[in-house]
């Protein structure tokens, strides 16, 4: 018998976290330094699992499968294509930046009300986030996927009404409140997207009399298993309603502004620049291997709501006060990019889709973090309580500056390819709406700017005059994240090798080819 090289890499943070939680009370230096190794430790098993990954062999690949509940069909199936194989590399990799950027966000506050944060608590729900995003990306069952796909709601609810951000305008009270606020409606949100999926899902076993990705996508491929069209397509919108509230698409995007708002820099990039992606990915992965013809079906009015995401979330990102806020509408657009490429039903649409999801947790990561360590030294989220950083702190300002120019997909960075690559797709079928979308790219070239010249640049402020600037844990965080934007902004090709074919065989299965270029011929 193999080795379960998936398991093991989703089980380790699992047992990470119980670790990390049972480490006793006055030893929360030991808790972190626990959690951090863990993190590293599942880093490693992700490598090993993309070493081991052969792009040109079959399309599920490392595969588990195990009777778990015979009498309804459940078993514990799992496997990665490509596109996983990528997503897990992304989740592992960000995870040892996410703990050490959160080294501090749950000592002990120091204030008159003294009040402690279990610090092995917050590091322990990271760990578990963790173990239950990377089975997700694994589960070929789609029983097994629901229910991490909905487990992960717990611990997250936790980091985010738990441990939110220390700056806060209008004090300790009114903080408290708002991060309730923020995780109940995450919460709600998510669990109403979970219920109609589970219906959904209720309904796929009654079809198909199983669970089992691969199978009931061969019988649908081959014809020994059928659908009437009005049951395929809401079996369709139910699968698709859960994963456009995790993505998220508008408009059941509102939770996420709020939610990033309030958490921890750390915590707003575990949910935008991690959680987050398990929606997109489900799209590829379900959506349209399960249910072709309905995918299809709905391609025009997704393609629209993608497009109003992205120029929606961007003229919110223009308009705001908050740094934490715009970056989480900034997001908002970003995603719209990401679902537009998925129905452009293109391959350079759906491989820059994909890579768009890796390059997005990137720059989003070096972004909201270099953020996070500039509103802790000023203890203000508030763009207007910035000015002149980049003349007392040059190192954090030019971080800062970078992971902008990534969120604005400046050419030679990592999301330029991406960007590129979905309005490629999407022009080549819906010329109208990749034309549209362009103004996106416009618009995040304001709000990235305008963000920087506000809090960096003129004059400086007497608040800021004594900031000091990233420190040796805070440089280690940032500069690896940077490295990675300008070496896959130069050479994606290792990335792309990875996710094209996994690409191809989704477009295999809605039966799409790619459009052919219409030239006129020289006379």
């Amino acid at each position: 018998m193999s080795f379960p090289l998936l398991t093991a890499t989703a089980v380790l943070p699992a047992i990470g976290a119980i670790a990390t939680a049972a480490v006793p009370a006055t030893r929360r230096t030991a808790a972190k330094w626990l959690a951090l190794l863990v993190s590293l430790a599942t880093l490693a098993l992700a490598v090993v699992v993309l070493i081991r990954f052969d792009p040109g062999g079959a399309r599920y690949q490392l595969t588990e499968s195990h009777s778990w509940i015979a009498d309804f069909g459940v078993r514990y199936e799992l496997g990665v294509d490509g596109i996983a194989v990528a997503l897990i590399a992304l989740t592992a990799l960000l995870m040892p930046f996410i703990i050490l950027a959160g080294w501090h966000d749950a000592d002990p506050l120091e204030t008159g009300n003294r009040r402690w944060r279990p610090t092995q608590g917050f590091f322990a729900l990271i760990l578990a986030v963790e173990a239950m995003v990377i089975i997700s990306f694994e589960a070929t069952d789609v029983f097994l996927f629901y229910i991490f796909f909905e487990a992960m709601l717990i611990p997250m609810y936790f980091l985010i009404g738990g441990f939110g951000d220390r700056a806060h305008e209008h004090g300790e009270e009114a903080a408290s409140t708002q991060r309730s606020y923020a995780a109940v409606k995450f919460l709600l949100y998510n669990l109403a997207g979970g219920l109609v999926m589970l219906a959904a899902v209720i309904g796929l076993y009654v079809v198909a009399g199983n669970f089992s990705l691969t199978e009931i996508a061969e019988a649908r491929a081959n014809g020994s298993l059928e659908m009437s069209t009005s049951t395929e397509r809401w079996l369709f919108l139910g699968f698709f309603f859960a994963f456009a509230v995790k993505a998220p698409l508008w408009p059941l995007h509102t939770w996420l502004p709020n939610a990033m708002g309030e958490s921890t820099a750390p915590v707003a990039v575990l949910i935008t620049a991690v959680v987050d992606k398990v929606g997109t990915f489900a799209m590829l992965r379900f959506c349209l291997q399960l249910f072709p013809e309905a995918s299809q079906w709905a391609t025009p009015v997704i393609l629209v709501l993608a497009l109003i995401s992205i120029i929606y979330g961007a003229l919110l990102a223009v308009g705001q006060r908050d740094i934490k806020r715009l970056v989480a509408y900034a997001s908002i657009s970003h995603f719209g990019f990401i679902v537009m490429g998925i129905f452009a039903m293109t391959s350079q649409g759906q491989s820059g889709a994909t890579l768009y999801m890796v390059n997005h947790g990137i720059s989003t990561a070096a972004l909201m973090l270099v953020a996070g360590f500039l509103i802790s030294r000023r203890g203000s989220r508030l763009i207007a309580d910035y000015g002149g950083v980049q003349k007392v702190a040059p190192v954090l300002a030019g971080t800062f500056l970078i992971g902008g120019l990534a969120t604005l997909s400046l050419p030679g960075l990592a999301p330029f390819v991406s960007e590129f690559l979905v309005l490629v797709g999407t022009f080549a079928r819906y010329p109208v709406i990749g034309i549209i979308a362009t103004f996106g790219i416009v618009l995040a070239a304001l709000y990235t700017l305008v963000l920087y010249q506000r809090t960096m640049t003129g004059p400086v402020k007497p608040e800021v005059s004594a900031m000091p600037d990233l420190r040796v844990r805070e440089l280690v965080v940032v500069a690896p994240l940077i490295a990675l934007l300008i070496v896959l902004g130069v050479y994606p090709k290792p990335l792309t090798d990875i996710v094209n074919p996994a690409v191809q065989q989704t477009m295999s299965d809605v039966q799409k080819q790619d459009p052919q270029p219409e030239v006129e011929a020289a006379k």
